[in-house]
């Protein structure tokens, strides 16, 4: 815009003479375009010939006063140039892509990562009803952007994902959940010996009942048993027992949970993820305790476990429990100065396994 108003001012300017003294004028505008392209090729002595804006802007308010038979003489440019710089300048004049977006302007990445959360915290919610809250918190949002924001995530509709997954379900059934594995051991002899585990999702407690060499329907039925005796009152809190499909169980083992109002839920075949608290327990087992040692038989075994699982309860942090132990419930006090507090180690199992604790 500027370009062309200083365009028009230089040709009202330079037409002023033009009109008093016409000969003079056309000479005086020939030494003019002269010199000024003697100026442009001063300063590009090597090259190509650029023409600066300026220099454009010079050469176009010179030509109305340049007699047209001493174009090719004086001008340094074709009447073709000179038009082609005037149909640039009138196309970026109304060139109004580098000014303004076309379209609808984009969502914020804020109202997205809202749109993701709601779905994701609330899977029984389709589009509309997301649309809905996010209006109710101010948000002015079109239906069909959210629709487009979840397919864009991958998210299904509202219908589909409204179960919940494994994960979902066992995080608001945790303190209502007890699971059971068996974990098997061998020997120095290479004898194979199975154990039974119980964990408890809220706390994380493990509970090892035996060690045997043949696990029978009638041996597990008597863990149960054992453990029902030693979870006493905590029984009443617990609604569901997590089992994989293993035939040593039984119905008698289940018999003995149903009789204290648990439901069995019993995992999917070949989908130890569908347990996977209880298998990972077991994993740790073996990479902190089996994997370092040497089983001799039952009663040794039977010895380690229960070592092991009581440092697993009482001293060992959980990162599901905030760092604290399965039977710890308050976190002890901060040491802020370390020299004055003696720091004991206590040896598990030979040393295998070591616990901390500073002098009370």
């Amino acid at each position: 815009m500027i370009v062309s108003l200083l365009y028009k001012v230089t040709r009202e300017l330079l037409a002023v003479p033009s009109v008093v003294l016409r000969s003079e004028t056309t000479k005086d505008a020939e030494l003019l375009v002269l010199r000024h392209e003697n100026a442009v090729l001063r300063r590009q002595l090597a090259g190509r010939v650029r023409y600066e804006p300026a220099d454009r802007l010079w050469f176009a308010g010179l030509s109305g006063l340049v007699d047209r038979r001493r174009w090719r003489a004086v001008f340094p440019v074709t009447p073709g140039t000179l038009l082609a710089w005037h149909r640039r300048l009138m196309a970026r004049k109304w060139d109004h892509s580098a000014r303004r977006r076309t379209g609808r302007p984009p969502t914020r990445a804020a109202t997205k990562s809202l749109v993701l959360r709601l779905a994701r915290e609330n899977p029984r919610w389709g589009h509309r009803r997301i649309q809905g809250e996010l209006a109710r918190l101010g948000h002015r949002i079109a239906v069909s952007t959210v629709w487009r924001i979840l397919h864009e995530a991958g998210i299904d509709p509202a219908p589909r994902r409204a179960g919940p997954t494994w994960r979902e379900f066992l995080t608001a059934q945790a303190q209502s959940i007890v699971a059971a594995d068996f974990l098997h051991l061998d020997t120095v002899l290479g004898k194979r010996l199975y154990a039974l585990a119980f964990l408890e999702h809220g706390t994380r407690r493990l509970h090892i009942t035996g060690v045997t060499a043949h696990p029978t329907r009638e041996w597990t039925t008597q863990q149960a048993r054992n453990l029902a005796a030693d979870l006493g009152h905590r029984m009443e809190s617990l609604r569901f027992l997590l089992r994989d499909r293993d035939g040593k169980y039984g119905q008698a083992f289940d018999a003995v949970f149903q009789a204290d109002d648990l439901r069995v839920i019993k995992s999917a075949p070949q989908a130890p993820r569908m347990n996977a608290h209880c298998e990972r327990v077991i994993g740790t087992l073996r990479r902190e305790l089996l994997d370092h040692i040497l089983i001799r038989g039952e009663t040794h075994a039977r010895q380690v476990l229960k070592t092991y699982e009581d440092h697993y309860n009482r001293h060992r942090p959980h990162q599901a429990r905030d760092q604290l132990p399965p039977n710890v419930q308050q976190r002890p006090t901060a040491v802020h100065n370390l020299d004055t507090h003696r720091l004991h180690r206590t040896r598990i199992l030979g040393g295998l396994i070591n616990e901390y604790r500073y002098a009370a």
